[in-house]
């Protein structure tokens, strides 16, 4: 499923980007499989990287050579949170491709997820654009839910101060 800006600017104000942060549920078979369909001439990756994450349930990067766009292949977390989260994806078109993304209230969780690591400032900038956009159609009770299971009331009251929430 997308996720990170890309899901971001489906639900919020948009932004550009040069990567594209996608979460998969796969064996180290499928990744092998996956990655050898992918042209050598045009895309870069190591194989033993991907191999790794996908055994650590990290990440690992593809690079287009042609274009510079920087695709994170980023492996599901195993907590009940995360599976949730994969489940939950809903249908969605990013430049007429069909594909799936986090819904708006997992893209909010995990931006708030990505702030309380200290990535950067704009993942708060990026949740407030989802709730300015959103508003009334995000899925409050959900979102209440998992910031407190999660610990992310400070990212959470912060998103929404700057959404002029608070």
């Amino acid at each position: 499923m997308v996720v990170g800006s890309f899901a971001s600017n489906l639900y919020g104000v948009g932004r550009a980007t040069f990567d594209i942060d996608i979460v998969v549920s796969a064996t180290t078979d499928q990744i092998r499989s996956f990655l050898s369909l992918l042209p050598g001439t045009t895309f870069y990756f190591d194989l033993d990287a991907a191999l790794e994450a996908c055994r650590r349930r990290s990440m690992f990067n593809i690079l287009d050579m042609n274009s510079g766009w920087k695709v994170d292949i980023i492996f599901q977390k195993l907590s009940a949170y995360h599976q949730q989260a994969l489940q939950h994806r809903s249908s969605a078109e990013i430049e007429q491709v069909p594909l799936y993304a986090a819904t708006a209230e997992d893209t909010i969780i995990a931006k708030l997820e990505w702030a309380k690591m200290g990535e950067s400032s704009r993942q708060i900038e990026d949740v407030a654009g989802i709730l300015r956009v959103r508003g009334k159609l995000v899925d409050r009770s959900y979102v209440d839910k998992w910031v407190q299971e999660l610990g992310l009331a400070e990212q959470w009251k912060s998103a929404r101060r700057l959404a002029g929430l608070e």
